[in-house]
């Protein structure tokens, strides 16, 4: 009776479909009427009698039609919604579930802290999950000796630490994190005996900590002149305690521990994150080859040991799994505050845009936290009947890697030859992948820097399906960025990435309709040119601005007819966007969190990463990496907890912002005088609105200008530069206005 029992459930909200189909079809009439209102600018007027100059008309147009096109697109995540439920008690027993290989990756110790990468490491290795089934592979792409030795000391400390989670059946498996809370889930409080070995463990953690510590002074004082993160050869090691303690009578037995250095030249391309990940298919290919793969940050630690197993209801169900690629969990964030000021849990992506998705084909593949079936990265060359030749033409010339294509392959490295080790450094090698089809139409592609959105794209565009699972404890807990030079850093690398995809021959307008389903692609299209908000956000910043210093109205009188089309489109659309946050638990601070932060990335970091991406597509830039700094600044935390901003960024990002805050201060006080002396007001009252909301849902930038004088605050010299420029701006634009 059991095995006729659903390992999982989704659950359709119709209420939810009817409210977001019905606004979908109430705005997009109304923004029909706008531009009805803006098109007879053109067609119904004697060019001779307007009072209008065509150019701001023009790019204001423009600027509505971008925007109206973006959000177009994104009606498709709104069409059908779903959730889902798992039952993880209905899968087989221990011995029928499948092999797991876990894949952790780290490139910089300096930024990415050593010691909470060997928690994620640890939290892996704690998995509920069988022990001999369960691989953890990490990838160091700097080529660290702190980070192998570190392995090391991780897992002399994982002989305590997985028993102890096993025999008291701890939630929390990340030490840092269960040892730092006051209460978890799971404790027996009144038990003596627990007491007492929890105390063990917090001593041998602190030991742990000690060692860790030691391992870092011992490495920098050694010679490390040949090695560099650019340029080292490949180092594959099991990772194994050579010590003679010991630990206890009982031990359990251990999930396997492998250390990846893949061999990197300044010469060579190493294609980032893809490559490493590439790399790590292959080299665990030859030494478990499970069929199944977790693919981790390296902040990124278990927060409940089952996420396995739920991911398991999903690739065991006969129905879906022929067709199943993946399996994502959201990411979500141990260290944001309520007043999440940067948005930096993505709250619209993980509660809105992918439940959506889900409805559909399936969520977008997420870059960590996802279970991803190993032959799904295969292509189409793992048939019976491919020739050997083609199989080595696509994988590469290791014997080892073409047997493990076949399901029959069983390596064992531990107790095998001295020469499959060997093998491994071979498949790890810069130049394995040469004349090969690895990052092309094998693996993880290359095409893109945001090469999680692209290879997941591509699998769906294959006939595949990805699901998406949220449940109530969250599986995977990282550090989100927390500091606003790092959040546009890393949204600048997004943007470039997601740009690129759009300006390629896999642009999903075109590549993804005759593939997938056209809401899918709609969807797909939405994240690509989702950056572009840039375009309409800098016209709307400074174009009705402008104008209205000059006395030249953009938009319908007060007593017309079309000003009730514009007042219901900006509130249809607030109305909206506050209905999802406070469904998905938000509040009305979020809802101006989230207008303020998107503007703020909209005429900063997609502006940047748009013109990158766009100069890559075109052969004019090479691709970049720059790795998020995970290193926390305690002075930086105490800011955005209290939440203020941190302007300490560079000026590329912080002079644009205050120049157009200046700008429209300007344009405000301007207007208002003229608007009080000239009159005029029913024709200026909607620029005299838009300036003053973009300064009302802004005025943290304010506050750091004028305001605050603390570390953090804006600094004299940037407020002095954006000044200039809003001045030269207003100058030659109203030369050119009234010339």
């Amino acid at each position: 009776m059991e095995d006729s029992l659903p390992l999982h459930v989704c659950n359709v909200h119709p209420l939810s479909i009817f409210i977001n189909r019905s606004h979908a079809l109430v705005h997009s009439i109304a923004l029909a009427l706008l531009f009805y209102f803006r098109a007879s600018f053109f067609l119904f007027q004697d060019p001779k009698t307007k009072a209008t100059p065509v150019l701001p008309w023009l790019l204001v147009f423009a600027s509505e039609l971008v925007l109206s096109f973006i959000w177009l697109l994104g009606t498709a995540y709104r069409w059908r919604p779903v959730t889902r439920t798992v039952f993880p008690e209905r899968l087989p027993e221990d011995d029928k579930l499948p092999a797991i290989d876990v894949f952790i990756f780290t490139v910089d110790p300096d930024k990415e802290p050593t010691l909470k990468v060997m928690n994620t490491v640890l939290s892996a290795l704690a998995l509920d999950y069988p022990a001999e089934k369960l691989h953890v592979y990490v990838s160091d792409d700097g080529g660290s000796p702190i980070t192998f030795h570190s392995m090391k000391e991780a897992w002399r400390f994982a002989r305590w630490w997985l028993p102890f989670c096993e025999r008291y059946r701890i939630k929390t498996r990340c030490p840092e994190a269960y040892l730092s809370a006051s209460k978890d889930d799971d404790e027996d409080f009144g038990n003596s005996e627990f007491i007492r070995e929890r105390k063990k463990i917090e001593e041998r953690y602190e030991m742990f900590k000690e060692s860790m510590t030691e391992v870092e002074e011992r490495v920098k004082l050694g010679d490390n002149s040949r090695i560099t993160s650019q340029d080292h050869p490949s180092v594959i090691e099991v990772i194994k305690d050579d010590s003679d303690e010991t630990i206890q009578i009982d031990q359990p037995k251990m999930p396997l521990l492998v250390y990846v250095a893949r061999e990197k030249r300044p010469s060579l391309p190493h294609h980032f994150k893809a490559g490493a990940l590439n790399v790590l298919q292959r080299v665990s290919s030859v030494i478990s080859n499970s069929p199944y793969i977790l693919v981790l940050d390296c902040d990124m630690y278990c927060n409940d040991p089952t996420s396995a197993r739920q991911a398991m209801c999903f690739h065991l169900d006969p129905k879906i799994s022929t067709s199943l690629a993946f399996v994502q969990f959201p990411q979500k964030f141990h260290n944001v505050c309520k007043n999440d000021i940067y948005d930096t849990q993505l709250r619209s992506c993980y509660a809105v845009m992918w439940p959506g998705l889900d409805g559909l084909q399936g969520p977008v593949l997420s870059g960590t936290g996802f279970y991803i079936k190993r032959v799904a990265l295969c292509g189409s060359f793992i048939l019976e009947d491919i020739d050997l030749t083609e199989l080595k033409q696509s994988f590469g010339a290791s014997n080892e890697l073409i047997k493990s294509l076949r399901g029959n392959y069983k390596p064992d490295v531990i107790n095998g030859p001295l020469g499959l080790l060997k093998e491994t450094q071979l498949l790890a090698s810069c130049s394995y992948e040469h004349d090969t089809k690895w990052g092309k139409e094998v693996g993880f592609l290359y095409n893109s820097v945001a090469e999680d959105f692209l290879t997941g794209f591509i699998l769906q565009c294959k006939g595949l399906i990805s699901i998406y699972c949220d449940p109530l404890r969250p599986q995977f807990l990282g550090s989100g960025t927390t500091k606003l030079n790092d959040l546009m850093i890393q949204g600048m690398r997004w943007s470039s990435g997601l740009v690129e995809v759009g300006f390629s021959k896999f642009c999903p307008l075109i590549y993804g309709p005759p593939r997938m389903s056209l809401l899918e692609s709609m969807c797909y299209a939405e994240l690509t040119f989702f950056p572009f908000y840039f375009l309409p956000l800098w016209c709307f910043a400074t174009i009705p601005q402008l104008c209205l210093l000059n006395g030249i109205p953009l938009y319908p009188k007060v007593s017309s007819s079309y000003f009730v089309i514009f007042l219901f489109i900006f509130l249809s659309a607030l109305a909206k966007h506050l209905q999802e946050i406070l469904l998905t638990g938000g509040s009305f601070l979020t809802l101006i969190n989230e207008q303020r932060i998107w503007m703020m990335k909209s005429v900063t970091f997609h502006l940047y990463g748009s013109l990158d991406g766009i100069m890559k597509s075109i052969g004019m830039r090479e691709a970049n990496f720059v790795p998020t700094n995970k290193v926390v600044d305690e002075e930086q935390i105490k800011l955005y907890q209290m939440g203020k901003f941190d302007f300490q960024i560079s000026n590329m990002f912080l002079v644009p912002m205050v120049a157009l805050i200046i700008l429209n201060m300007a344009s405000f006080v301007g207007g208002l005088v003229r608007v009080i002396y000239v009159g005029h007001w029913d024709n200026m009252f909607v620029q005299v609105f838009i300036s003053l909301y973009i300064l009302l849902i802004n005025f943290p930038i304010i506050e750091g200008m004028i305001i605050r004088k603390d570390k953090g605050s804006v600094q004299l010299s940037v407020t002095l530069l954006s000044a200039m420029f809003s001045t030269i701006f207003l100058l030659v634009g109203s030369i050119i206005l009234n010339s």
